[in-house]
């Protein structure tokens, strides 16, 4: 996705090229093979959803055609992450290699852990702590109860982007709200939950006996054994995080 001349430029690949992608399922697929796929074109030529989907029906809102629903669907179906992984982008990360990445991300540290040992915000604890209580939050709610908004807490958003590069949160799914009889109205909102909770804390901490250091580099192998053009100051672009 590139601004020219003051227009937002999408780049896929035609209609009738053979090898585009066609459905969220196909999507889910492909990251299961190559691990890791952010939304957007980004440093690593290929490496993204963007490139291999049509261009024509982007922010559409027809749910057959449009990757922006799609993530929708996929972020629901939990077979793979989603959140904003990839320099605060958002993308997509497989089951299989979401442990080596939150080894490498949390450098070896649960949240309580990078707490006791003064690494983390209050901010961030405050989010954190919500997750004790229930598995999902509302955006919106999640914001209140974690005492954001005014007279509260600043810069929310950032702090969930945050907790996401650091792989402990992700977006679960995208709901409607619902009022005081139970029937959903407006947008649909991001709704945040745990790796842990969506697979379990055996498999998330399944790479925590591998050093962070190599589970880094296991990443950065992964995606340029699918992305061989990928230099290493193009991995670091987009895949790494000066935290």
């Amino acid at each position: 996705m590139a601004l020219e001349n003051g227009e937002w430029i999408m780049r896929g690949l035609s209609w009738d090229n053979p090898y585009r992608i066609r459905t969220w399922q196909e999507l889910v697929d492909w990251v299961d093979e190559v691990g890791f796929l952010p939304l957007f074109k980004n440093e690593i030529d290929g490496f993204s959803a963007e490139e291999h989907t049509s261009n024509l029906y982007w922010w559409s809102g027809n749910p057959e055609q449009d990757p922006w629903e799609w993530r929708k669907f996929i972020a629901r179906s939990g077979r793979v992450a989603y959140g904003k992984f990839f320099g605060k982008k958002a993308g997509f990360i497989s089951k299989a290699w979401f442990p080596h990445f939150a080894n490498w991300r949390r450098d070896g540290y649960d949240f309580d852990s990078r707490w006791d040992e003064e690494l983390a915000s209050v901010r961030q604890k405050h989010i954190m702590d919500q997750f004790t209580a229930q598995d999902e939050w509302y955006s919106f709610a999640l914001k209140r109860q974690a005492g954001f908004g005014k007279g509260g807490d600043k810069n929310f958003e950032g702090t969930v982007t945050d907790l996401q590069m650091y792989s402990y949160l992700l977006i679960r799914d995208f709901r409607q709200r619902l009022n005081k009889q139970g029937q959903p109205y407006g947008w649909p909102v991001s709704v945040y939950t745990t790796p842990e909770s969506l697979w379990g804390y055996e498999h998330i901490s399944s790479a925590y006996s591998v050093a962070p250091e190599r589970s880094k580099e296991l990443v950065y192998q992964q995606v340029q054994a699918n992305f061989p053009a990928a230099t290493q100051a193009a991995l670091h672009a987009v895949l790494g995080w000066d935290k």
